[in-house]
């Protein structure tokens, strides 16, 4: 994704093939141009992109006061789904057990290596994903210059595999059915399957069990602690149902425990 002066540019997969989606908002409208040849499945997802379909019916915020002020303070806040688990997943195995700028240079490794260029005018250098096909195909050598561990890697290429199988459809309906899916492939965990139905079906419950920031994050806004995860999760129980959400609003407006002691350092896989 990427914004600028006119709006903001965004790649996708999807069923028909790649496509690049450009959204700006002009005098109260939203107005969108596709570009590719997936351009029609991903034109007409957008809607679901800006969280269209996201209902905070039932949820009340006024059991905490931080909450209740943030959410008076965001009513822009919706909660996406692109409808394409693939995108979301590549990404998130990336993810898995190191700090974000290793993720994201890992990726960006990927993309050049293997992304197709993002059809349409897009802005230079945008990519999209490859298809599982594709990322199949990437040798031990290649993976090592991208920086990508053996474990990662051996979870990327299980889940590239079944990868048809993990798109919504009637087989895998709601945000459990496609959990438990992805759970059940080698090298995929709780923390994995929450962040990509988060993405993927805007999931408003499922959190991020197991995150190394967020607990403390959950813990130092509602209770001024740090805590566990299992605590976490007794701190987010009065919002079942929109645990998540809840999760967003303190990533707005909630606070993280002071620091203390060095800063964990990325690894660099690709001198090892």
């Amino acid at each position: 994704m990427r914004h600028t002066d006119d709006g903001t540019w965004r790649t996708s997969s999807t069923p028909d093939g790649p496509a690049t989606v450009h959204v700006r908002a002009v005098a109260g409208e939203v107005r969108v141009r596709a570009f590719g040849p997936g351009a029609v499945w991903a034109g007409t997802r957008v809607p679901g992109w800006l969280g269209a379909h996201d209902h905070p019916d039932g949820f009340d915020p006024a059991g905490h006061p931080l909450l209740r002020e943030v959410h008076r303070r965001s009513p822009w806040l919706r909660l996406g789904r692109t409808g394409r688990t693939w995108d979301a997943l590549l990404p998130a195995v990336l993810e898995q057990k190191v700090t974000g700028i290793e993720a994201h240079r890992t990726y960006r490794e990927l993309l050049r290596l293997t992304g197709e260029p993002a059809p349409g005018p897009a802005p230079a250098g945008m990519r999209v994903v490859p298809p599982p096909e594709r990322v199949l195909a990437v040798t031990d050598w290649q993976w090592h210059r991208c920086g990508l561990d053996g474990a990662r890697r051996r979870a990327l290429r299980a889940v590239a595999s079944v990868a048809s199988r993990l798109e919504p459809c009637d087989a895998v309906p709601d945000s459990p059915s496609l959990q438990t899916r992805l759970r059940s492939i080698p090298g995929i965990g709780v923390w994995t399957a929450a962040e990509v139905v988060q993405r993927t079906l805007g999931d408003p419950d499922t959190v991020s069990y197991g995150d190394y920031h967020l607990k403390n994050l959950v813990g130092w806004s509602l209770a001024g602690r740090r805590t566990d995860d299992d605590g976490m999760m007794e701190l987010l129980e009065p919002w079942r149902g929109h645990r998540q959400r809840v999760v967003r609003l303190l990533e707005i407006g909630g606070s993280m425990p002071p620091k203390r002691g060095p800063r964990t350092a990325p690894t660099d896989y690709r001198r090892i």
